[in-house]
């Protein structure tokens, strides 16, 4: 069964086992606008929780997205290399970014649960 957490830099992970999906929410791409470059990370790469991991670049600004926790990457969206926007509509979904395999599962208990987080963006 999928778990899905969020963070307070508007990151989503949807983990399943000890492999994780990775994304930017909703509300965070709405902030940012419309996407025109995602600079996505090596696989293979070790990310510590906090770590810069991916450039998103919109109309905008451009803006990291953060390792919500230690892990290193499996995949990456190739997806967006060609199609950026595929962030703006599907956020939570064919826009996910890079999957990682979690380092250590008990940095989940500091994320927020989607009550939370609702209540976190107001």
């Amino acid at each position: 069964m999928a778990a899905t957490y969020f963070t307070e830099d508007h990151e989503w992970i949807r983990v399943e086992g000890d492999t994780a999906i990775v994304g930017i929410t909703d509300y965070a791409q709405e902030q940012l606008g419309d996407l025109v470059f995602v600079e996505l990370p090596e696989v293979g790469r070790t990310l510590a929780r906090g770590d810069a991991a991916v450039v998103v670049e919109s109309v905008k600004a451009a803006s990291d997205v953060y390792a919500p926790c230690d892990g290193e990457i499996l995949a990456v969206n190739e997806a967006l290399s060609g199609d950026p926007a595929l962030v703006n509509s599907a956020a939570t979904g064919d826009g996910w970014l890079w999957k990682m395999k979690l380092a250590d599962a008990s940095q989940l208990d500091g994320l927020m649960d989607a009550a939370a987080y609702e209540k976190h963006i107001g």
